[in-house]
């Protein structure tokens, strides 16, 4: 059972919200309960902190009460980090905001520029990666890090310090390990494209392996590919179409 959870105080809004998830087909193959709120709640803070349940929550940044949408979505990843946040909003100015405010924001949304498309299209692929949530943990003597494998790019061995890059969405981290030891705690998802390199071939848009280079879905070119990992590649490509 899924969940959707919508806190929105614009009742205009909140009706197209309603619309555009009646429209989604895949809701058909789903168990699914909808929640609509129009600010912060003693049933919104319960339906936040049982965590046993998967969740979309599509929140207005900016509510007409004191607990604005981003405080509220604090207070959600401060229990729960597992589900999915969608945020909508008349401004985008309030993205880089909200950015440094919250972790792991799945989307934002304006609501004047094509709003219903992409509302639709952002739950769609949270559907289609299946609540995709597992992690990546590093801990040693000094820090410990926890990724979701789905914001991991790439993985590199650094020549010069000998250290394992992980490469994400938003930053990168350095860790202490052989690159293939990293690789047993990574998931299928994750291949080697080179003697240096593991990439998340989920996350690759394109290869080239006459030129040795492969291209993100953020548009970024790495140059970390050796024919001699082909094969396993195409096959993990065949396995999952």
């Amino acid at each position: 059972m899924i969940r959707i959870v919508v806190v929105e105080d614009d009742k205009n809004t909140q009706l197209l919200v309603k619309k555009i998830l009646r429209e989604i087909d895949i809701f058909k193959e789903e168990e699914i309960k909808i929640n609509y709120f129009t600010k912060y709640s003693k049933e919104l803070k319960d339906i936040i902190l049982d965590t046993s349940e998967r969740k979309i929550y599509i929140m207005d940044i900016q509510l007409e009460t004191k607990v604005s949408g981003i405080d509220i979505a604090k207070f959600i990843r401060e229990n729960d980090w597992e589900s999915e946040i969608i945020f909508i909003t008349n401004h985008d100015k309030m993205f880089e905001t909200t950015y440094r405010s919250v972790y792991e924001v799945f989307d934002f949304i304006e609501k004047f520029h094509d709003m219903e498309i992409k509302l639709k299209k952002a739950i769609i692929t949270i559907f289609k990666r299946n609540f995709d949530n597992k992690m990546y943990k590093y801990r040693n003597n000094n820090f410990s890090i926890q990724i979701y494998y789905r914001s991991i790019t790439y993985l590199y061995r650094d020549k010069e310090s000998r250290k394992v890059i992980i490469n994400t969405d938003r930053t990168h981290y350095s860790i202490i390990m052989p690159l293939s030891e990293t690789l047993k705690s990574l998931d299928n998802r994750f291949k080697m494209v080179h003697r240096a390199c593991i990439v998340n071939l989920d996350r690759v848009e394109s290869f080239n392996w006459s030129k040795g280079y492969f291209v993100l879905d953020n548009g970024e070119k790495v140059y970390y590919l050796s024919k001699r990992f082909k094969k396993e590649v195409e096959e993990y490509y065949e396995r999952e179409n």
